[in-house]
């Protein structure tokens, strides 16, 4: 009786977390987002960097910026499927962002995950840090680390060979629960990331180059199953 009611609770909890996922973007417009493009500021006859084209959401690489979610999350699990639509190039997914354009004027205060073409899963301190088990094997000299312009802020990934050939879909999973960030790129644990200075913020999405094609831009909260026992 015990296991029949633990495997229900389970899979309630699966039905309400599947139920609670939601697509970021409606493959119709950028509804829910708004973009940061410092350029378009200054020549507001510039091309819109982010668009919807075919049911995708397309970063076009310039002029560069954010498109940032109007909401603020904590605790989740964010699901990307992207590809560079003709070269390999940089692009990231920016998470717990917040303050605008704190480094080289376009910047918001985040941590990123990197995409860019064969460093998929690198993060990138802007202004705030994180760290991760043998921290000098993938960041270098401890004298040099920090969060701004001229310190060391990448933290490079784990491994080689975790991303598909060029114009082949991507998944990459982002976890971010309490101070910690997770990344797995198409199932490879990638990064994993502990004792973040900050644990929620915005999500961005970056133009910074390359075109890049998103079809799946998905979030799912966490929830923590709590079980209490009862005195005897």
């Amino acid at each position: 009786m015990k296991q029949l009611v633990f495997g229900a609770m389970l899979l309630c909890a699966s039905t309400l977390c599947h139920a609670q996922q939601r697509s970021l973007f409606n493959g119709k417009d950028l509804s829910g987002w708004h973009m940061d493009v410092p350029d378009l500021e200054k020549d507001s006859s510039l091309r819109i960097p982010f668009i919807i084209r075919d049911g995708l959401l397309v970063s076009l690489g310039n002029p560069q910026g954010h498109l940032i979610t109007d909401a603020q999350y904590e605790n989740y699990r964010l699901e990307v499927e992207y590809r560079f639509a003709g070269k390999p190039g940089n692009c990231g997914v920016l998470v717990h962002a917040s303050t605008p354009r704190v480094l080289y004027g376009m910047f918001p205060k985040s941590m990123e995950v990197q995409l860019m073409s064969k460093n998929a899963g690198d993060f990138w301190c802007i202004g705030e840090d994180i760290k991760v088990d043998s921290m000098e094997v993938y960041r270098g000299k401890p004298e040099n680390w920090g969060v701004v312009d001229g310190k060391e802020r990448r933290v490079r990934n784990r491994t080689d060979g975790s991303e598909k050939p060029l114009g082949e879909w991507n998944r990459m999973v982002i976890e971010c629960l309490g101070n910690k960030v997770r990344v797995w790129v198409n199932g490879d644990l990638v990064n994993d990331g502990f004792d973040c200075t900050v644990s929620n913020g915005s999500i961005a999405l970056q133009a910074e180059g390359a075109e890049v094609e998103f079809r799946k831009v998905q979030l799912t909260p966490i929830r923590k199953l709590t079980v209490i026992k009862k005195k005897r």
